[in-house]
């Protein structure tokens, strides 16, 4: 049986945080929330999700009808999302060492496809998405019905609490990026089975699933 890693997409993956910010700010000016500045960064990464929308002044009903929008605004960059340093090698690795590449986010299909294009990262074995934030772990579910793979064949690599909760509820293994959104106080009460602290430890942790 195949060796799946599934990864996240933003703040794993992609570096994808101030366009974000930007498409999110533009969203709040035309719809009344609270608007993120620089200086909110740090104190909004120390928060849970619905601590982050009360603080925004956005109810947490909206985040699905807010994605398409923020999405929009995205698809104007051409070129997809940057990567952080060390994933483009990572990837690559993992793929000559036999392992199946697959994605699972909260993003959208196409910007995600187009970032991958523009990283020339062209073997990816699966990507599912949703626009529900909190739906992770039903698309962890999806992905090991269709290959008929076992919770012990597939590693998730995410770095949000909802990811390594959505990764326990799926019976995944899990593995905390430390280099994306979530501060490790908010991320360790989660209890994430192991940290990578930088994509480089990807490789040594799914080493030990051979």
């Amino acid at each position: 049986m195949a060796k799946y890693i599934i990864f996240d997409f933003d703040g794993t993956l992609a570096n994808s945080l101030e366009m974000f910010i930007a498409a999110y700010n533009d969203l709040a000016a035309k719809e009344g929330y609270r608007q993120v500045a620089m200086e909110d960064i740090d104190h909004l990464s120390k928060m849970t999700i619905p601590e982050r929308c009360h603080f925004l002044n956005f109810p947490m009903r909206n985040i699905p009808f807010a994605a398409p929008k923020l999405y929009r605004y995205i698809r104007k960059l051409k070129n997809g999302l940057p990567f952080y340093p060390g994933i483009k090698k990572m990837l690559d690795e993992l793929k000559q060492q036999g392992f199946k590449v697959a994605i699972i986010s909260s993003n959208a299909t196409d910007i995600i496809n187009r970032s991958l294009e523009a990283h020339q990262v062209d073997y990816v074995d699966d990507i599912l998405c949703s626009k529900y934030i909190f739906s992770k772990d039903k698309l962890m579910k999806k992905l090991m019905n269709k290959y008929k793979m076992e919770a012990a064949d597939a590693l998730y690599v995410g770095d949000e609490e909802r990811d390594i909760t959505a990764s326990k509820k799926a019976g995944m293994k899990v593995v905390w990026a430390a280099w994306g959104y979530d501060d490790a106080e908010i991320a360790l009460k989660a209890a994430p089975d192991f940290i990578a602290h930088e994509p480089a430890d990807i490789l040594k942790i799914a080493g030990e699933m051979k």
